[in-house]
């Protein structure tokens, strides 16, 4: 029992021991760790002082970078400025001297502007000069008028005075006839009436020469001046259209690949287009032959198309002249709206420009009808102006009254009467129809623009050069004005001269008087008007002459 307690004890002072052991060894390894750890707070506060005076040192090197970067980014900035001030600067150089040539550009337009003013200021003063010295004439002319009508009162009254003298001379007469020859009252009256009706015709004609040569000279002074003003104003164009055309070929070669095998290139060209093409024996040319204008265009450019594309087969034929039609429809109702515009009307229906359009592939005796029409017009408004009529109704009027012709040969008949339909169809006033049925006289005039219309239609015809004809109907026209002019009684001969635009008629001095030649040149010109188409006009001229010739021995 004793050993175990001192084995206990012993367990127990030996237990004691070791736990004192470990303690101290724990207080030494406590005391290690705790200096380690006051070390390491120190390394700790030193590397937070070394970290603090490296961020320091770092924070004054940027904020020195900072601020010579800033410096650098100022100083560019400053380059930048000065640079765009010299872009603005020449960009406001450059803008001043475009306001100053706009500036000097206005300037000399505006001095344009006053020269044109003052033109047309010393135009008006002339157009007014004018109006007052037409105004004197006019009261020139009521002064003459009233001047003949109190000659015409004395004539009157010397007329009845002649009449009862005649009167007086019938009765005695009728006494001596009935003395001499024993007629009856009956019989004397007659042949008297008979002798004084003879001998009252020729006074007439005598004095309604008078009066037609007093009124033809100053109606022809008045017209003739207002022709010649319109004329003068009116520079025309002449065109002369004709029945070919001719397309240049690169290359005498090509005619073969025109033609193509067995001839089917130059049919389906001839039948797609409605053209005969010629392929002779002339170098690097093929001609194109129709009296359609608008058909020899067609084909025209769709050969030269074809050339210049290299395929030539009869599908790409066909293709390329459809393409070519559409084209050209286009191009005539374009160009119709252009004359419109170029002649003043906005108002005109749509529709007309196609047909209007279209006159330009017209021709009447080779002359180009859409070169007509606008003459036409332009005369007529010219004269219409100088008149003070409606210049712009006769502008119309001209411009519409071969409008027929675009499609006269379609549907057949006169293009005066189609045209006039056309125009009414298509809502054109009154006037523009009148004027188109009265250039032909199919309706009498109810307007005067419709005769200006018919003289400009006239003049522009019968100008030199604007018109040619075939040679057997020109042969044709003058051998029946003579047969007409032969026709009529005491006239020895006819002779049509100056392209037969004038008519000299030499008849019988024995049998006819003065008056009655007159007479007689009157029905001429009637007859002649009524059976005879011409262009223009023709004139009569009558020669009564008397030759006498002896022979001295």
């Amino acid at each position: 029992m004793i050993e175990i307690i001192i084995g206990i004890s012993a367990l127990i002072v030996g237990g004691a021991g070791g736990y004192l052991g470990c303690k101290l060894t724990a207080e030494k390894t406590l005391k290690e760790k705790e200096a380690k750890y006051l070390e390491v707070i120190n390394r700790k506060d030193q590397i937070e002082k070394e970290a603090k005076e490296k961020a320091k040192e770092i924070i004054e090197a940027a904020k020195r970078e900072a601020k010579i970067q800033a410096q650098q980014i100022v100083k560019e900035a400053e380059d930048l400025k000065r640079q765009q001030e010299l872009i603005i600067e020449k960009e406001i150089l450059k803008r001043k001297k475009e306001l100053e040539e706009e500036l000097k550009k206005e300037r000399e337009e505006l001095q344009e502007l006053e020269k044109t003013l003052i033109t047309r200021e010393a135009q008006l003063e002339k157009r007014i000069a004018r109006v007052e010295h037409r105004e004197e004439e006019v009261d020139k002319k009521w002064e003459e008028i009233k001047r003949l009508e109190e000659e015409l009162k004395n004539l009157e009254k010397e007329l009845q005075a002649k009449e009862e003298k005649l009167k007086d001379a019938e009765e005695r007469y009728m006494l001596e006839l009935q003395r001499i020859a024993s007629m009856t009252k009956e019989e004397a009256k007659a042949e008297i009436m008979k002798k004084v009706e003879e001998e009252a015709k020729l006074e007439a004609a005598k004095l309604m020469k008078e009066i037609e040569e007093e009124a033809q000279k100053e109606a022809e002074k008045k017209a003739k001046w207002n022709l010649v003003t319109a004329i003068q104003r009116l520079a025309p164009e002449v065109t002369t259209s004709y029945t070919v055309s001719v397309v240049d070929l690169p290359s005498n070669d090509l005619k073969g690949r025109i033609i193509g095998r067995e001839g089917r290139n130059i049919r389906a060209f001839e039948l797609a287009t409605g053209v005969d093409l010629i392929i002779d024996d002339t170098p690097d040319i093929v001609t194109i032959s129709s009296f359609d204008p608008l058909r020899r265009e067609i084909a025209k450019e769709s050969l030269e198309r074809l050339i210049a594309d290299g395929r030539i087969h009869p599908g790409r034929i066909e293709e390329v002249v459809e393409k070519v039609k559409e084209e050209m429809d286009e191009h005539i109702r374009k160009l119709g709206e252009e004359t419109c515009l170029e002649l003043g009307f906005t108002d005109v229906h749509p529709e007309l420009y196609y047909y209007i359009g279209k006159l330009n592939y017209r021709t009447s005796y080779t002359q180009n009808v859409l070169l007509h029409t606008k003459e036409v017009a332009y005369l007529a408004g010219m004269m219409a102006a100088e008149l003070g009529l409606d210049e712009k109704m006769a502008r119309r009027g001209g411009l519409m009254h071969d409008i027929g012709k675009a499609i006269s040969h379609e549907v057949g008949g006169a293009h005066s009467k189609i045209g006039a339909e056309l125009a009414r169809r298509y809502g054109e006033p009154e006037p523009v129809i009148n004027a188109i049925l009265y250039h032909h006289n199919d309706e009498p005039a109810k307007y005067p623009e419709a005769v200006l219309v018919a003289a400009a239609d006239a003049l522009s015809a019968a100008r030199p050069g604007a018109r040619r004809e075939a040679l057997q109907s020109y042969i044709n026209r003058l051998e029946k004005i003579e047969a007409i002019v032969n026709s009529f009684e005491n006239v020895e001969k006819s002779f049509a001269i100056q392209a037969g635009r004038e008519v000299r008629v030499i008849v019988n001095a024995e049998k006819l008087s003065d008056e009655e030649a007159y007479l007689l040149t009157k029905e001429i010109a009637k007859r002649i008007e009524k059976e005879v188409d011409f262009p223009g006009q023709i004139k009569i001229t009558t020669i009564r002459e008397a030759r006498f010739v002896e022979l001295a021995k």
